[in-house]
């Protein structure tokens, strides 16, 4: 029972679930009326907010609250040129599979968190979140800098959008987003404010490691995007539950 888990951690009452079922609500009721997602992407993004709301706390949910506003920002930024060259996001939003691949791992990652009580999970859900933000603010600021972008395997030029493109401009932008969802966390305590460079980096090398992915499997057609998505926020959050086991068994 999902209520089982999360009355070990911060969720520990009915009135913080009705709580996090209230916000969810809201929140999901406010990205479909602004387009960021469709129907069933609300209803995939409700799950992951409640999850995260009631597992990790209010911090949790301002910082995907920040990731919201930040890729729905980058997603628009440009949108008519990106819809000329075929890259643009549907309209009506994000549906469920696009939303899960970018929310699911830290939306289990709270669970975690709260059957365990383990801050080292909170440290993963942050990464995961971060590497979304930054994997996605990259590619939609890449695709406004030109027409042109780097194949992350060969550093050739292939046109924007490509799989595996990267920029230098859209790179440094999602490294912002990244420190951006690291900065509501740490401000939040969430994590100690000496801990914000560990998801910013696992959020960094996610988003590479979503480029490499896109270069060689997804460029043969033997995954999808969405599956490419969901292994980069994972690897994230894998690399910063190792960084802070070692620096915790190191103190």
């Amino acid at each position: 029972m999902l209520t089982h888990f999360l009355a070990h951690g911060w969720a520990s009452s009915p009135e913080r679930l009705a709580l996090a079922a209230a916000v969810t609500l809201g929140f999901a009721v406010l990205a479909r009326a602004v387009h960021g997602v469709n129907r069933s992407g609300a209803l995939a993004g409700g799950l992951a907010c409640f999850l995260l709301f009631a597992g990790a706390g209010p911090t949790a949910f301002a910082a995907l609250a920040t990731l919201f506003l930040v890729t729905w920002a980058a997603t628009r930024l440009g949108y008519r040129r990106k819809l000329a060259l075929g890259l643009a996001e549907p309209r009506e939003g994000r549906n469920a599979w696009q939303v899960l691949a970018n929310l699911a791992v830290a939306a289990l990652g709270s669970v975690g968190f709260s059957a365990t009580g383990n801050r080292v999970w909170l440290v993963a859900v942050l990464a995961a979140l971060a590497e979304a933000a930054t994997d996605t603010v990259a590619s939609e600021l890449g695709q406004t800098r030109g027409p042109y972008a780097r194949r992350i395997t060969t550093w050739e030029r292939v046109p924007a959008g490509t799989d595996g493109g990267i920029t230098i401009p859209g790179s440094v932008a999602g490294m912002a987003a990244g420190l951006m969802i690291a900065a509501v966390a740490a401000l939040g305590r969430m994590i100690p404010q000496a801990q914000l460079w560990i998801p910013v980096t696992a959020g960094l090398a996610g988003m590479l490691i979503d480029s490499l992915l896109g270069a060689t499997l997804q460029r043969r057609g033997w995954i999808g995007n969405q599956t490419v998505n969901f292994f980069a926020t994972l690897a994230a959050a894998v690399l910063a539950y190792g960084m802070s086991v070692v620096i915790e068994n190191f103190r």
